[in-house]
């Protein structure tokens, strides 16, 4: 489906959380289940995406990351003792595996093996960008984390570092959600990497589990204000968690999306421009304002939405709140009272609403249309 030649295009936490906040759209779905690179297809569509990461900020998040695991990971390890386990001793001498093997599947079974022998080694273990896969609508999605760190109780801990700065102990708001959101992904990724292990991991004499112990508090490293040093936070991820692997369930199987598609279907950029959309649009999208900051095709979207007239162009709450009127031209047409049902609560609001519209309009009288001067005073 992505054409001849065509590489296949990683999916990631990032994409994944975006997939998770739109289970509805099956043209998401089957792109990202087919490694389809969005972007490129965008720009052959004539909608190129207007957004993404500089290289300056590509680099400086690379160099910074660096130097919070430098040292074998001792700051960074440092930083989870001190937020996340001060109960437990100090990581001195942590391990930190290699985790190096041939193709994801290789990379992934060596970062299962590292983390089972860490778990049952009972010491500091820091798993620098460990791959992880999770089952995503039937299909394997691999996932690279920055790190994950094994505690002495053999429990596993996520670690996010980002280049936004941490300003008197708080980031931006907005900025903490989404990587939360990414984090979680990656805490139901590890949760089915334990599954898998079934390995039981006592933590005290009275309590055993069935499998390693994911934590739900992941740590946050960001530079302490405007400088390149580390500082950390605890973020909880149990509520993005639940929401995320709710939507996750809740998405279509690619398979079932792709049996209903037209045999042939391609979406190659080499395609002709005709040939190409056709392929797009053969495939069912659920467009939204929030689509503009986490989908490439987003541009292209919201044209065919407006073009159609779709109220979800406006928004997923004007959407909930207008029920079965499901274009612009229905709600128009309800307003005026030519179409829809009066005991209809959305009918009879938007009835209501053009009542007082016409109202205050009509109150107004030409006289009352004053010009102003230069000065802001009215004109006789």
């Amino acid at each position: 489906m992505r054409g001849p030649a065509v590489p296949p295009q990683p999916l990631d936490a990032r994409a994944l959380a975006a997939l998770a906040a739109n289970p509805g759209c099956k043209r998401r779905a089957i792109l990202d289940g087919a490694g389809v690179n969005k972007a490129t297809l965008a720009s052959a569509l004539g909608s190129p995406s207007a957004f993404g990461q500089s290289q300056f900020a590509f680099m400086r998040g690379n160099a910074f990351e660096a130097r919070v695991k430098a040292d074998g990971g001792a700051e960074l390890l440092r930083l989870v003792h001190e937020k996340l386990d001060p109960g437990a001793d100090p990581p001195q001498g942590a391990a930190v595996p290699d985790l190096t093997a041939v193709g994801p599947e290789g990379r992934a079974a060596r970062t299962a093996l590292a983390l089972r022998e860490a778990t049952e080694a009972g010491s500091w273990t820091l798993l620098d960008h460990p791959l992880l896969a999770l089952d995503v609508a039937g299909s394997p999605a691999f996932l690279e984390p920055d790190a994950v760190v094994v505690h002495p109780d053999g429990s596993w801990t996520v670690v996010e570092i980002k280049s936004f700065p941490m300003l008197d102990g708080s980031a931006d708001a907005a900025k903490v959600g989404a990587a939360a959101r990414q984090a979680a992904v990656y805490v139901l990724a590890l949760e089915q990497v334990a599954d898998r292990l079934g390995a039981p991991v006592r933590r005290s004499a009275q309590d055993s589990d069935p499998a390693p112990v994911v934590r739900h508090r992941i740590l946050l490293v960001c530079p302490k204000d405007f400088s390149n040093l580390p500082a950390a936070s605890a973020v909880d991820v149990r509520k993005q968690r639940s929401v995320t692997r709710r939507q996750l369930d809740r998405l279509t199987r690619i398979e079932d999306i792709a049996d209903s598609l037209p045999d042939g279907t391609c979406f190659s950029p080499d395609l002709p421009a005709a040939d190409l959309t056709a392929a797009v649009e053969s495939v069912p999208a659920t467009y939204a304002p929030e689509c503009l900051a986490t989908c490439e095709l987003a541009f292209h979207c919201r044209a065919r939405s407006r073009a159609e007239g779709a109220v979800t162009s406006l928004g997923r709450s004007l959407r909930a709140e207008l029920g079965g009127l499901t274009t612009v031209d229905d709600v128009l047409a309800a307003a005026r009272g030519t179409t829809g049902d009066p005991t209809d609560p959305a009918v009879a609001a938007l009835r209501r609403a053009a009542e007082l519209r016409a109202e205050a309009l009509g109150s107004r009288s030409p006289g009352h249309n004053h010009s102003l001067d230069h000065k802001g005073t009215p004109c006789p």
